[in-house]
């Protein structure tokens, strides 16, 4: 849920910024004079301060609220899903009720991450979480299916922005050793909806109905925002050297990410559509797409050469293959083995408590020198909870069995999602932190969409749209209800291995040591002469 947006060229740990308070940067942590970024300064850290200590206490609380609207909003949406895709005659298109989501937040992350640089990240976050609410209220008061898409297609804008300015002001408001813990509290903030979420939504579905699961999120975002925008003010405001010329925003990229979203919404349409005329949107968005992401993403990325290319080519590919599986766990479970909308949602519900433990995992000071280990060992315990999944349509496996093995593939999220943030922040220099968590966000998201796209054609083109008459057609739909659920499945667990490979190349090798040359020593000066 955040964006970034990276510059042509590759950034390296060597890279550096202007001076600013240790606090506020992400990679210096020795002492600065204090005169030299004026504005808004927070306390200074010792190595022995947590992130509920009194110096970040409120700040901590406050953006910990924030993750928690957006844990209850995506726990609780994903049980309603399937019944609100039934009633507005959806069920086809039920992958793009998600993908609209992050189409539209590509271009969102790019315009935060640079607003976010340009003036800091209070506004944009405020401005998310505001469009965030907006788009609730839209989907929940939607009675056609394109108008529920419009209106995740504005929450997922609200999203985009909401999850730049966070890494932004971890970046700026955390000193380099608390941030692996802040983004651990992250993960631990998604215990309570996980386990809440599915059941008040599930209940709320059946007894209510499922427009007040969307309708009655945006009553939380007051909270978050009366708590965290005063101390972001405090602590993270502004840019990053406040006596630098202010930057005019980079058009070229707002308008490649422009052309992204718009080339992953023709792409996603035409995936839908399953028609030869189909070829036409997606030849469209494949020529919007490609160059636009060569210009927004890391130079080498696509190859995953090692180091920030890597971290975000690999967030990409584990974020895009979990979502699009979980995406259609529910609906499996629903249409296939009869569960109520609150017990299918209430199957992943142990997935909080074990990514919280998977990311507690990595923020432990020692584990760092296992990072890279811990995120390639993440990757295989995820791609085996996806490929394990489809194993619930037949009947004789117990449901129980998807609960625990999601269960382990979210403990293998929780270490690759967060250290892939704590090492782009790492190799981010301060002034580039908005940039680069938007280039994050936008392999996350794209890839979201571009998975979920491949699963919902596939999906699709095997008969899944039929599901939503499942309970009335069981007897002539055959086979093909299950076929079209695995085939979701099968090549996710294969995106999440090659994940696995590209995990190896997150660190990047020393510099060679400089050729020692001999160096002869200084003669004596002679005595000058006299006559």
């Amino acid at each position: 849920m955040s964006a970034r947006e990276p510059r042509d060229p590759e950034v390296t740990p060597q890279a550096t910024g202007p001076v600013i308070p240790r606090a506020q940067s992400p990679i210096q942590e020795g002492p600065v004079a204090a005169d030299t970024a004026p504005g808004p300064v927070p306390p200074p850290a010792s190595e022995t301060d947590g992130v509920l200590d009194r110096t970040y206490r409120s700040l901590s609380v406050g953006i910990i609220a924030v993750v928690l609207l957006i844990a209850f909003e995506a726990t609780a949406v994903g049980t309603a899903m399937p019944v609100a895709a039934r009633e507005l005659n959806g069920v086809e298109v039920y992958a793009f009720a998600f993908s609209s989501y992050f189409t539209t937040s590509l271009l969102a992350m790019v315009l935060a991450g640079q607003w976010a640089d340009r003036e800091g990240p209070l506004r944009p976050l405020a401005t998310g979480i505001a469009a965030f609410g907006a788009g609730l209220v839209l989907s929940g008061t939607a009675n056609a299916m394109w108008l529920f898409i419009l209106g995740r297609a504005v929450q997922g804008f609200g999203g985009g922005l909401v999850i730049v300015s966070l890494y932004v002001i971890i970046g700026r408001a955390y000193p380099e050793h608390l941030r692996p813990k802040i983004l651990a509290a992250f993960a631990a903030s998604w215990i309570i909806p996980s386990i809440v979420g599915p059941l008040a939504s599930g209940t709320i579905t059946e007894q209510l109905g499922w427009r007040w699961v969307f309708l009655g999120i945006p009553a939380l975002v007051v909270f978050p925002l009366a708590l965290a925008l005063p101390e972001i003010r405090r602590m993270a405001s502004g840019p990053a050297d406040p006596t630098a010329p202010r930057p005019p925003f980079d058009r070229r990229r707002i308008r490649l990410a422009l052309g992204i979203s718009l080339g992953a919404g023709l792409l996603q349409y035409s995936a839908q559509d399953l028609v030869w005329l189909s070829l036409l949107p997606a030849a469209a968005g494949a020529a919007l797409l490609v160059p636009a992401v060569l210009g927004l993403l890391p130079k080498g990325t696509y190859r995953a050469a090692r180091g920030l290319p890597s971290v975000v080519l690999l967030r990409g590919l584990a974020a895009g293959a979990f979502i699009a599986a979980e995406s259609f766990i529910p609906l499996m479970l629903v249409t296939q083995r009869d569960l109520s909308p609150t017990m299918a949602g209430f199957s992943l519900a142990a997935g909080g408590l074990t990514w919280a433990a998977g990311s507690y995992l990595q923020s432990r000071p020692r584990m760092e020198p296992y990072r890279e280990r811990m995120v390639s060992t993440g990757m295989i315990l995820c791609a085996a909870a996806i490929a394990g999944a489809p194993l619930v349509l037949i009947d004789s496996v117990p449901v129980w069995t998807l609960a625990v093995g999601w269960g382990i593939g979210c403990f293998g999220m929780g270490m690759v999602i967060a250290s892939t943030s704590v090492l782009l922040l790492k190799l981010s220099a301060p002034e580039e932190a908005g940039s680069n968590s938007a280039a994050l966000q936008i392999s996350d998201g794209l890839s979201n969409i571009m998975l979920l796209a491949a699963g919902g054609a596939a999906f699709a083109a095997l008969g899944g749209g039929s599901v939503a008459h499942h309970a009335t057609t069981a007897a002539d739909s055959g086979g093909s209800h299950p076929a079209a659920f695995a085939v979701v499945f099968v090549p996710m667990a294969v995106v999440a291995l090659i994940g696995a490979w590209v995990a190896t190349r997150l660190r990047v090798p020393p510099a060679p040591a400089p050729a020692a040359t001999e160096v002869k020593p200084t003669e004596p000066a002679k005595a000058p002469t006299t006559a």
